[in-house]
């Protein structure tokens, strides 16, 4: 799309976890390729703190409102919380010649779309996860434009358009799924990652990660598994920040004989995903789409916690023949005996659930979120 909006600027509303934030900024890098200026607007305690920042985009921070779940006593404030946040939003928006807000979800989001409302400006909305949270439902009430990561997602916008754009990569991650498009280029990409992490390319590779805070069942059931895996594996470990202490102590007690890599957290995932085989791990929106858009065969371990989110994030995959899933209650070491460690020995197995997952994947989010904001912003002009 050839953007005819140069010079517009839009206020791109997310943050927390890093699977909020980095759909956020892959969308953000593709609206300045198009000469759109984006700012972000987030929280002083998410990791939009860090990974926004360090993107060049500047950031506007806000308290974090939760809406309550039941009578309590942070019930009473919360109207006046939010009215008080919407109210300095909005001065935001009048300050700083928003054209449009961009939400991502999260606690951020709602403030955001309910200031765009009031001062009449569109407001465009991507929901990751196949069960919608409470602050895009909010938004798609009157969103011009509503995107979303999976089909099966019932959310739709009442008064705009909804679209099925997949969750937008970050410009790493979508490249290394270019790469993998075929054979030859996927075998080099791998060649290439195994030598920086140290590893051989002919052995087959496990990657486990819980994503950037990690999973602890998840750590201690792979770990009590540690000896199953043979001198012929190699294992890739992300504990999650904070969550290594013991790990590589436990993994040499349980006599693991083969190549067993531990780092807390990989800022630069594409090499590991490279590298890999099988992941091993949750079933945040943000996983399974990369994993798909990679054509990676998984073993998903949704968080027990929440709405339930994560576990229907990966029923389409699983369906397919693309992913395995396990209860976090049920995961445990007899499984990754029985069950993971086999698969991983299976070439074949693992080049088939690989060309499922492929053909779930969207590569181009990114582009076609960005192409209904430009849309948007084109039909304020002609208004």
């Amino acid at each position: 799309m050839t953007s005819v909006n140069a010079g517009a600027r839009v206020l791109l509303a997310g943050g927390g976890s890093a699977g909020h934030v980095n759909p956020l900024l892959a969308v953000a890098s593709v609206l300045r390729e198009r000469d759109i200026e984006v700012q972000a607007l987030g929280t002083a305690s998410g990791l939009e703190m860090d990974l926004v920042p360090e993107a060049n985009i500047r950031l506007h921070t806000i308290k974090k409102v939760a809406a309550p779940r039941r009578p309590n006593k942070a019930a009473l404030t919360f109207a006046p919380d939010l009215a008080k946040t919407v109210r300095e939003v909005e001065r935001l928006i009048k300050s700083g010649g928003i054209e449009a807000v961009v939400g991502f979800g999260g606690y951020v989001s709602a403030p955001a779309y309910l200031a765009a409302r009031a001062q009449g400006i569109p407001v465009v909305i991507h929901e990751q996860n196949a069960r919608a949270g409470l602050a895009n439902k909010l938004g798609a009430r009157f969103a011009a434009a509503l995107a979303l990561t999976f089909s099966q997602t019932s959310l739709k916008a009442r008064r705009g358009i909804t679209e099925v754009t997949g969750l937008p990569l970050r410009p790493a991650i979508r490249q290394l799924a270019e790469d993998r498009a075929t054979e030859e280029h996927r075998a080099n990409r791998r060649e290439q990652a195994c030598a920086q992490l140290g590893l051989d390319p002919s052995k087959p590779t496990a990657l486990i990660t819980g994503g950037s805070l990690g999973a602890l069942h998840l750590n201690q059931v792979m770990v009590q598994a540690a000896s199953a895996f043979g001198a012929d594996h190699q294992v890739l470990h992300l504990t999650g920040k904070g969550k290594s202490e013991g790990i590589a102590e436990e993994v040499a007690a349980g006599g693991f004989a083969g190549t067993w890599t531990l780092r807390e957290y990989a800022k630069d995932m594409q090499t590991y995903f490279a590298a890999s085989d099988l992941v091993i791990g949750r079933a945040g929106a943000g996983m399974v789409a990369e994993l798909t858009a990679l054509g990676l065969p998984a073993v998903y371990v949704p968080l027990p916690i929440g709405n339930g989110e994560q576990k229907l994030n990966a029923l389409e995959q699983v369906r397919k023949g693309g992913a395995m899933l396990f209860d976090d209650s049920e995961f445990s070491e007899k499984i990754v005996r029985s069950i993971v460690v086999p698969l991983l020995d299976s070439s074949q197995r693992l080049e088939d659930m690989a060309r499922e997952s492929a053909k779930l994947g969207h590569v181009d989010a990114a582009y076609r979120v960005a192409d209904l904001v430009e849309s948007v912003l084109c039909k304020g002009q002609v208004k």
